[in-house]
């Protein structure tokens, strides 16, 4: 289960509304090992397109440097999905190489008429997805 705080929530959910058309992408780091949430890292979609988005490189080393300054690792790897439901494509499973970290998608496309987005989390290992309760607190 991923536990978020509302705060983060909102603002993951804030910076997908803000970067759609264009699928927005970032990291939430914690203290290593705790599966805490805690520090939110908006980065920008170096693809820069609504249906792909890739971490510029120099962006994502600098970031993993200063988790490993701080003592951080990435609890929450998060992008949007702007046409489609919030569920990892192929790929995102492709790309998902922190077996440790919950994927967060968001979709700002209202597929299920349950308002304009979804929310949900997943763990993906070795190319397999399994979603996960999102448990959201003050």
């Amino acid at each position: 289960m991923l536990t978020i705080t509302q705060a983060l929530h909102d603002r993951i959910v804030a910076h997908a509304r803000a970067d759609h058309p264009d699928e927005a992408c970032g990291v939430v780091a914690g203290p290593a090992g705790t599966d805490s949430p805690e520090r939110f890292v908006p980065m920008l979609n170096a693809a820069r397109s609504p249906t792909f988005y890739e971490f510029d490189s120099a962006d994502l080393l600098k970031l993993y440097r200063e988790m490993d300054d701080r003592d951080e690792e990435p609890v929450i790897v998060y992008h949007s999905h702007t046409a489609t439901e919030a569920y990892p494509s192929r790929t995102d499973v492709t790309y998902a190489n922190e077996p440790g970290a919950h994927y967060v998608l968001v979709s700002t496309a209202d597929t299920d008429d349950a308002g304009p987005f979804q929310f949900r989390s997943y763990r993906i290992v070795d190319g397999r997805i399994t979603e996960e309760e999102v448990k959201v607190v003050q």
